[in-house]
């Protein structure tokens, strides 16, 4: 079996993680120092094979990739892909050979946002810790399987971001295709708890900084991270 990479980037900081806002899944852009962040995240796997790349539905998301992608060595660009959305499917067709050739296939997937933090969106972390108490805010962002108030919990989100990495992305890499998924801390703490073999009580230490990739390789159906 051919050896592939696995790229897993944090987005960069949002303009809502600057101000230490509850984010989830509402849709908010990079701060500078975001994009900032994703241009150095992009400098650092610049050299790496990529594929496929795979973003969430949400926009730090997209714009980290994008961001990190205009570094890369290959100089192609990602290209959004619209499976099932009409017209936009189908009328971004690409016919030259050439032009296809010079951009990486680019999938959305709400699988991979981030955990939805329910009534806290919006809500200021400092404010709320006041309000609720640190430990129950502690419990409702740390604990695997409490949720905030109408929210998902980590393992809600283990729940749909582990099958999809599993059907969609692992036949990719089983067939030697290097894929890059930019996402968020939740997702991809999931994702990496089913890689690493962690428990439900290690994945509570494992932390992911904004714009720092985290590289696997895969090969004979085993992970091995890369220094």
């Amino acid at each position: 079996m051919k050896s592939a990479k696995l790229i897993l980037l944090r987005h960069g900081q949002s303009e809502w993680n600057k101000l230490n806002l509850f984010t989830g899944w509402v849709d908010i852009p990079l701060s500078l120092e975001g994009i900032e962040e994703s241009v150095v995240a992009g400098k650092k796997i610049k050299d790496l094979p990529i594929d496929l790349i795979f973003v969430s539905s949400l926009i730090r998301s997209q714009m980290t990739a994008s961001i990190a992608m205009a570094y890369h060595s290959s100089k192609k660009v990602p290209c959004f892909l619209h499976p099932h959305e009409g017209k936009l499917e189908k009328w971004a067709e690409i016919y030259s050979e050439e032009a296809k050739n010079s951009t990486i296939p680019t999938i959305k997937a709400w699988q991979l946002n981030e955990r939805m933090y329910g009534q806290l969106q919006g809500l200021n972390k400092k404010e709320t810790a006041d309000k609720f108490g640190e430990e129950q805010v502690k419990l409702w962002r740390r604990s695997y399987d409490v949720c905030p108030p109408e929210g998902e919990s980590l393992a809600m989100t283990a729940e749909r971001s582990i099958p999809y990495f599993k059907e969609e992305i692992l036949p990719l890499l089983a067939q030697g295709k290097n894929v890059l998924i930019a996402a968020h801390g939740n997702s991809l703490r999931s994702i990496m708890m089913y890689l690493d073999g962690l428990s439900k009580e290690e994945v509570l230490h494992l932390e992911l900084a904004t714009g720092a990739p985290v590289v696997y390789t895969f090969k004979d159906m085993e992970w091995t991270k890369d220094a």
